[in-house]
């Protein structure tokens, strides 16, 4: 039997998602959120027409030309704008941010001019309307400037909150519960045994789930007995997304299918043509997502970033980026691929000329986490696509 395509599985996985649960939110906490609705501004930045310098309002909107007079008639300052009228002849000191007077319509920087008591001369000249900042030059009140499913991050969080939103509409964050399992493993920190190793894996993916705007949830490790992998399954009963790690394969010890079955697991499939990642199961646990991930640690982070991260944005409502191919320049030449899309491991790099180039890690085994942290991107190769010599362009993802 023929294995599904990544291309095919990842839509599975995908499929049938409904609108996000939407939650209020202050402002403060909303960055890495999602937008349910529309964010539109409540006020008008500026409010007014602004000083964009320290200097002098001058009446009229006319320019300033070297020796030019007026008389100072008052201060605007930030917070606190001139109260009086300004006439012909007439000028306010002002500082950056400050209401310019309704009658003036150009400012004069202070290194511009020379004053003496209430005298000012112009010692430069200055073009008329120069150094306001229209009232609404950034944004007018009722502009959409924020639309539903954007992830707000630093900038548009900021642009949010002086758009006048105190709180802002978010999807939930869904919940992924992360289930290690075997006998063989141990927490970190914890001495292993003659025959166990370190349980690393669950936190990598922790670490994607909440960059992804999830909520991590750790189940711990699971031995490979069926009841006590059956007990963590139900523990995990009000999570959106269960993803289990290792023991999904066909040996003596791998337990989770068959668990999963006996608890109604609607299986959408289990392998794909995709290296690694071979051993990839999902289904369906009523509305529970169930992703089944490889146990070799590279597997499961990188199976981790084609699959879970995109479900995790999708059930947040977020629309889905189109992946826009990268490409860099081989440092050094590639073997035929097999039949499976792989997903090499790369360190990208800049020739002379500054095109981008990359290099192949010289081991692309699964288990080995110390050249995927060393790694920078994964280098898309297509099923058997055909050897390369140094030189030839090829597709990346940045890791």
């Amino acid at each position: 039997m023929s294995l599904m395509p990544a291309e095919t599985a990842l839509a599975r996985v995908l499929e049938g998602i409904s609108p996000p649960a939407e939650e209020i939110v202050a402002i403060g906490d909303a960055v890495g959120r999602v937008l349910t609705r529309d964010l539109a501004a409540k006020l008008t930045q500026p409010p007014f027409n602004a000083s964009a310098m320290d200097g002098y309002a001058i009446y009229g909107s006319g320019p300033a030309s070297p020796g030019d007079c007026w008389t100072v008639v008052g201060e605007a300052a930030a917070g606190s704008g001139f109260a009086g009228t300004v006439g012909p002849g007439e000028a306010v000191r002002i500082f950056t941010g400050a209401p310019v007077p309704p009658a003036c319509g150009t400012v004069v920087i202070q290194e511009n001019v020379t004053r003496d008591g209430d005298a000012l001369v112009a010692d430069q000249p200055t073009q008329g309307g120069a150094n306001i900042r229209p009232a609404g030059n950034d944004f007018a009140q009722g502009d959409v400037l924020l639309p539903r499913s954007h992830r707000l991050d630093a900038h548009s969080a900021t642009l949010a909150a002086a758009m006048g939103h105190g709180e802002v509409a978010v999807a939930r964050q869904p919940v992924v519960a992360i289930l290690a399992t075997g006998d063989e493993l141990v927490p970190p920190g914890t001495t292993p045994g003659p025959d166990q190793i370190v349980s690393s894996n669950p936190v990598g993916i922790a670490a994607l789930v909440a960059r992804a705007g999830g909520v991590p949830r750790d189940l711990g490790i699971a031995p490979d007995r069926k009841d006590a992998l059956a007990a963590r399954i139900v523990a995990a009963g009000d999570a959106d997304i269960l993803v289990t790690i290792g023991g999904a394969s066909v040996g003596d010890h791998d337990l989770v299918g068959p668990v999963l079955k006996d608890q109604g697991l609607d299986l959408a499939f289990w392998k794909i043509a995709m290296r690694p990642g071979k051993p990839l199961m999902f289904g369906r646990l009523g509305e529970r997502r169930v992703l089944g991930l490889p146990g070799n640690p590279v597997s499961a982070l990188v199976t981790a970033r084609v699959f879970l991260v995109p479900l995790i944005r999708a059930l947040q409502g977020e629309t889905a980026e189109t992946r826009v191919p990268e490409t860099a320049i081989l440092a050094a030449p590639l073997e035929a691929n097999g039949p499976r899309l792989h997903l090499m491991r790369g360190k990208l790099g800049r020739r002379a000329d500054g095109a981008l180039t990359v290099t192949a890690m010289s081991s692309q085994d699964s288990s080995l986490l110390g050249a995927l942290a060393r790694s920078d991107c994964l280098i898309r190769r297509v099923a058997d696509a055909p050897a390369l010599p140094a030189g030839e362009p090829v597709e990346i993802e940045r890791l």
